[in-house]
């Protein structure tokens, strides 16, 4: 897992370069180009519709025109020049927020020193030899590499973002982006609050206005991170790189009940269409996965958790199904995953993150056990021992073991709830 993580984020790396040499590219064009003397209208260029209103205000002027009115800027106070750029915005739209160049340098700047910072993590990691000799040592030493290979996970996965909010704002995306997840996460409050005072339709109907308008922003901003559902990444075809959201994201049906599990459909990693109502009648258990993250990875390394329970239940009506809400995460990295660890149940791709809004997952690993009449009897976490370790003095407890013993027993699950612990959930932003 740490080589695809390396992999990935050499690429990343290698990414981020080119990009920023080509903007720099662009850039130096852009500022290098002039209007032919004595034209008298201007040559439109394709990147025209994109350039801050400063620039378009200068349409149809001739060269001298543009001298006169270019002195008479450089002549004004701070505040005039304020006002006068208020003005343009105004008159001819705010286009795209392009930097000045000294913003731009310091953002180059900023973006070479998260490369750099990104390149010391990724060279002091463990490298396979390192990983084969965790398993000579104890146990406490293993779980201290755990937490520090965790720790290091989420500096590298910091340096990326920082390195691709800094390429936006070459880009001059931001403000659009903002305000696109600022309406998004104030339809998410509302869509919250109807379903907590149990108004299934209004949560209904607003769950598929944001679908609609994360639609709409995809259609307007193909090129723009957060097209499909804010900051989904592009599309690259090896295990582990990113790979983009699935472009139609399942619908969900919300129940006016609370304990209801909300019915879905998704399709596996490996092709096949599933639908939670194709298992009425049968105990489900749904796993919040990801295989990049060390707290599930402590459950399919030398623990076997989830295979070993989903093994001991198959033959007692019980269907297990992980469910993949890594917005990031390819197609190929989830079927190599399956075919290493020769799981005994799918992986479902709820890369769009809808089928985990409504459940509310949290973390990865989070369970969720759906009883036979289709009612949520669990929800909380795998176990009381994050990383292998539980709290001092206190005894070892499966917590999903335990509700699954109980429910083919035909009893009451007697621990319902439990707080879930591991990496949070990278749902699309």
């Amino acid at each position: 897992m740490e080589d695809i993580a390396m992999r990935r984020y050499l690429i990343s790396t290698t990414v981020v370069l080119m990009v920023l040499l080509t903007a720099w590219v662009v850039f130096a064009q852009e500022a290098g180009k002039e209007t032919p003397a004595g034209a008298g209208a201007r040559v439109r260029r394709p990147a025209d519709v994109n350039r801050p209103a400063g620039q378009r205000a200068f349409e149809g002027l001739s060269p001298e025109e543009r001298a006169k009115m270019k002195e008479k800027f450089d002549q004004m106070s701070e505040e005039e020049k304020t006002k006068f750029r208020a003005q343009m915005r105004e008159k001819f739209g705010a286009g795209r927020a392009f930097l000045g160049r000294e913003e731009q340098l310091k953002v180059i700047a900023a973006v070479e020193e998260q490369i750099a910072k990104l390149k010391a993590l990724i060279e002091s990691q463990a490298g396979p030899e390192e990983f084969a000799k965790m398993r000579e040592l104890p146990e406490e030493e293993r779980t201290k590499l755990r937490e520090k290979f965790a720790k290091a996970r989420e500096e590298r996965q910091k340096a990326v973002e920082a390195i691709e909010q800094n390429i936006v704002k070459l880009r001059g995306e931001r403000p659009a982006i903002e305000e696109h997840q600022k309406f998004i996460a104030e339809l998410q409050a509302i869509r919250e609050l109807a379903t907590k005072e149990k108004a299934g339709e209004t949560a209904k109907r607003i769950e598929q206005l944001i679908e609609r308008r994360q639609k709409e922003f995809e259609l307007k901003s193909p090129g723009m991170p957060g097209g499909a559902g804010i900051g989904a990444p592009a599309q690259q075809s090896e295990a582990g790189r990113k790979a983009p959201v699935p472009p139609s994201p399942p619908r969900i049906e919300k129940s006016e009940s609370d304990k209801k599990a909300p019915e879905f459909t998704l399709n596996s990693f490996d092709g096949k269409q599933v639908k939670l109502s194709d298992y009425s009648g049968k105990i489900v258990v749904l796993e919040w996965f990801n295989f990049e993250c060390p707290y599930v990875m402590g459950h399919y390394g030398e623990r076997k958790t989830m295979v070993e329970l989903a093994n001991k239940y198959k033959d007692k009506n019980v269907v297990w199904l992980a469910v993949n809400s890594t917005s990031h995460i390819t197609v190929e990295g989830n079927k190599q995953f399956a075919a290493q660890q020769k799981l005994p149940y799918p992986i479902l791709d709820d890369r769009a993150g809808v089928v985990g809004h409504a459940y509310g997952a949290q973390t990865t690993p989070h369970i969720f056990i759906i009883d036979h009449r289709g009612n949520i009897v669990y929800n909380g976490a795998i176990d009381n021992a994050p990383l292998g370790k539980t709290a001092d003095g206190e005894a070892y407890v499966n917590y999903v073991d335990k509700a699954l013993a109980e429910l083919t027993a035909g009893k009451a699950v007697t621990t319902a709830n439990t707080k879930p612990y591991g990496c949070t959930v990278k749902y699309p932003r």
